[in-house]
Formats: structure tokens, C-alpha cells, sequence
């Protein structure tokens, strides 16, 4: 870290810097099939996109509370309106539920190969993250997570499904947690790609928001509604954490584009229903692609695979060779697992270079 004669608050200089997944050169002659960051390769809704751009009244600062986004949120997922809070991507929002609840010497719970930005926005805090091993076939495992809590756990973070490994456990897991951990811990349940999940014991979380005082629900609109780009999240939260929240983020956190384009989003369900039948015939296709090869992946409820390889070694070579042939897909040694490579399922075009590249690979390894 760069040294400053200016004094840094404990935890910040110790704080990995996020690392997204790679897009490749988008000036080369062949553009690169990206499959980095589990985007939606259909794009967003066409509707979304003429949301956009008629969002032309740059001059004048968006609605501070996202009034009219905040009640189509609810009117699509059925929820009640004034205990939702929009935010900057989720990511945001779980920077501001730790700045809230943690502070130096607290404790942030997560599973062991959760995504990272739980602990890397934990430590900007001065606390510590603790990761709590999963199953051996990468499931949450919640006498694992109930066993690490401690006098200093304050929040503890479960993505349900979960990124990179795609698995989910069932609602009914996810409530035996929730009436393990004490009172005064805030459970926060990331479901960033629940609408993905079709299984009929899943559950996003907010049923228990609705019966607690301490779960808050996280959803994004950067991976089935395809506006990454936008930065757009929101959370179902009781309404002391809506409060709380309120009361920290900024004003116009969220710009009036995508509010706009959020709306029109939730409204076009036939881009959603061809998004979603398209990322399950291609799962399907790419994961029987794998099975013919030889090669292990996670079971996979989200829009990508967790691919593993024999060694740490073989990913890496894979990764490279991939890029070599302008598919850029994702290491996840980050993440504890060094042997594996994340894929997001692309279009057929895309899955196609992506078989290809792995065939050609297993073939020369």
C-alpha cells in the first residue's frame, strides 16, 4: 500500500483489493466470449433499454427514495414496499449493514467459500471475517456456521444460491439458522441469483423477514435483468434495519436511469421467461459437455458452473489456454478453491467456443 503521512482507520490497509472477473480485449479482430462475471448474455429487457434512454433529465437529481422502483419491487415479489431499501448494487448494501452492526474487534460470519466481499468490507470495519468450512460438495453447512459463532459475531452471511459454487440449501436449513443464532445477530441472506432457482424447497429469505427482527434479504437486478452496468440492488429488511440504513447511505444513491430501467425490467416478463429457458437449455447442453469430458462441476442452480480440474495447476493452464482462445471465463483460488474455474453459461454461440476450448485442452493435457 502506497505509504501516506495520513492515519488510516485499523483494517483498511489490510483489506484485499476486489478483484472482478476479467473481460478480455474488446478491440481484438474476434471479440472475446466473456464468461467472467455471470452477467445475462440476452442483455437486459429491450424495455429496460428504451427506460434508459428516454431517462434524459440529467439535470435534475433522481427521486432520493426510488418511490416509484421501491413499489414495483413489491408489486413483482409481492413484499411490502416500505421495508425495501435500493442501493448502488447490493454490493453497496452490504457495506452499509456492516457499517451499521460491525465495528473493530466484532466478527463477521460467512461460509467458506461465500463471496468475498463480505470479508473484504468487514475488515475496512476493523473487523474479522470468520469462514465457516462447507460440506464436501460445497453446500452451507449449518451446524458448521452455528458452531462458529462467538460473543463477537454480529452479522452472519449466507448467499443462497451461492457464488462460485451455485449450489442452495432449502428454506428450511436456512430457518434452522436463523433460530440458532441469537437476537442480536443480523442474518443476511444474499439472493442474488434466486430467480434462477427452480427447486421446490428453495426459499429466497424473506419469509423470514417477515417473521424476524434481525434477517434482511439481498437481491440485485445485475444478473437475471441483465443491468450490471447500472449498479442497481435492493434489500427486504425490518424496518429498524431500514431505518438504520437510510440514515447512512447517500441521498440519491441511486441514479434516475436505473430506476427507470429497473421498472421497466420488472415488467417485461417475457424477457425474463426467455432468459431464464435459455440459461436451462444451455446449462443442460454445457454441463452434459463437461460430463463427456471427464471433467467434475458443482450442481448448479444459478446461470454458471463451478468446473474442477485434478490440481491447482491444470485450472490455471485451462484459464490460460481459454484466453488464448478469446474465452475468458474465472479463477476462484480467491475463493479456497484454486482447482476449480468459473463459467458463466453464455449464449449457444458462446457455449460453443467454451466446449471447444476445453475440448481442445483435455485433449493436449
Amino acid at each position: 500500500m502506497t505509504k501516506s503521512p495520513l492515519k488510516l482507520r485499523p483494517g483498511i490497509a489490510e483489506a484485499p483489493i476486489y478483484v472482478p472477473g476479467a473481460h478480455g480485449d474488446k478491440n481484438a479482430a474476434i471479440p472475446p466470449a466473456v464468461l467472467s462475471a455471470n452477467e445475462n448474455p440476452l442483455g437486459p429487457s429491450p424495455k429496460a433499454i428504451a427506460a434508459y434512454n428516454d431517462a434524459n433529465h440529467l439535470h435534475r437529481y433522481p427521486d432520493g427514495g426510488a418511490t416509484e422502483l421501491r413499489q414495483a419491487i413489491a408489486d413483482h415479489f409481492g413484499l411490502n414496499m416500505e421495508r425495501i431499501v435500493c442501493g448502488a448494487g447490493s454490493d453497496e448494501l452490504i457495506t452499509l449493514l456492516i457499517r451499521c452492526y460491525v465495528g473493530p474487534g466484532d466478527e463477521v460470519l460467512q461460509t467458506q467459500h461465500g463471496f468475498l466481499m463480505y470479508g473484504i468490507t468487514a475488515k475496512t470495519v476493523g473487523a474479522t471475517p470468520v469462514l465457516a468450512p462447507e460440506t464436501p460438495d460445497l453446500h452451507a453447512d449449518i451446524d458448521s456456521l452455528l458452531a462458529h459463532v462467538t460473543d463477537k459475531t454480529r452479522i452472519c452471511f449466507v448467499a443462497n444460491p451461492n457464488n462460485p459454487t451455485g449450489t442452495y440449501i432449502p428454506g428450511s436449513e436456512l430457518r434452522r439458522l436463523r433460530e440458532g443464532l441469537r437476537d442480536d445477530i443480523l442474518l443476511v441472506i444474499d439472493a442474488a441469483y434466486s430467480e434462477y432457482v427452480d427447486a421446490p424447497d428453495y426459499a429466497d429469505g424473506s419469509d423470514l423477514v417477515d417473521d424476524s427482527e434481525n434477517v434482511v434479504m439481498l437481491r440485485t437486478f445485475s444478473k437475471l435483468f441483465g443491468l450490471a452496468a447500472l449498479r442497481l440492488g435492493w434489500c427486504y429488511a425490518p424496518e429498524a434495519v431500514v431505518d438504520a440504513l437510510n440514515r447512512v447511505r447517500s441521498p440519491f444513491n441511486v441514479n434516475a436511469a436505473a430506476q427507470a430501467a429497473g421498472i421497466a425490467a420488472l415488467g417485461d416478463q417475457a424477457h425474463i421467461k426467455k432468459s431464464l429457458t435459455e440459461n436451462a437449455e444451455q446449462m443442460k447442453r454445457l454441463c452434459g459437455a463437461l460430463s463427456q469430458l471427464g471433467l467434475g462441476f458443482a450442481p448448479s442452480v444459478c446461470n454458471f458452473v463451478l468446473i474442477r480440474f485434478k490440481d491447482a495447476n491444470t485450472a490455471k493452464r485451462a484459464l490460460a489456454h481459454l484466453a488464448d482462445q478469446g474465452v475468458i471465463i474465472r479463477s476462484v483460488a480467491g475463493y479456497g478453491l484454486a482447482n476449480s474455474l468459473r463459467a458463466t453459461v453464455g449464449t449457444a454461440t458462446e457455449n460453443d467456443r467454451l466446449i471447444a476450448g476445453l475440448t481442445d485442452f483435455m485433449t493436449k493435457a
